[in-house]
């Protein structure tokens, strides 16, 4: 597995294919898929983290059944565009990805994207459009959040 650029990953997809979004928090991972077009992104599930093997696991279970060509994960950078402590955390999950995923999920491209504000964003959104109650968007939060995140790549994808 390699870390990528996005333009990078647009020339290593030549035929469609879905792409797989990571929200990666210390306590959940929400994850998003687009489908194989590319046009759209789908929040999927929310998988709270427990031992690192059993969440390797399960993403790697959810890769191949979603026929995932690479991953797009967020990148929790400042608001100034440096990177803090939840950015190392946030790369050192891909290292382990590359470095204990299953064969299959870590030789996935990685294409790091910005996801500023997203979780606030997302939370908005479910206020104002939905009227969802806190226990309901605590539940569907993350998986919104990995869709944004996904999003703001397909868009980076077509702009190419």
């Amino acid at each position: 597995m390699a870390i990528v650029e996005i333009s990078e990953l647009k020339a290593a997809l030549i035929r469609d294919g879905r792409l797989m979004a990571l929200d990666v928090g210390s306590k959940t991972i929400g994850i998003a898929t687009s489908d194989a077009l590319r046009m759209l992104a789908t929040p999927l599930s929310t998988l709270k983290r427990g031992k690192l093997a059993v969440d390797l696991a399960a993403l790697a279970e959810l890769a191949a059944k979603h026929q995932i060509k690479a991953l797009v994960v967020g990148l929790p950078l400042n608001m100034d565009g440096s990177e803090g402590p939840r950015c190392q955390s946030v790369r050192q999950f891909v290292t382990n990805i590359a470095n204990h995923g299953a064969p299959a999920l870590a030789a996935l491209p990685v294409v790091m994207q910005d996801e500023r504000l997203s979780t606030a964003a997302v939370t908005r959104g479910m206020i104002d459009d939905y009227d969802m109650t806190r226990a309901k968007r605590a539940e569907r939060v993350d998986a919104a959040a990995a869709a944004w995140i996904l999003e703001s790549a397909l868009a980076r994808l077509k702009s190419l």
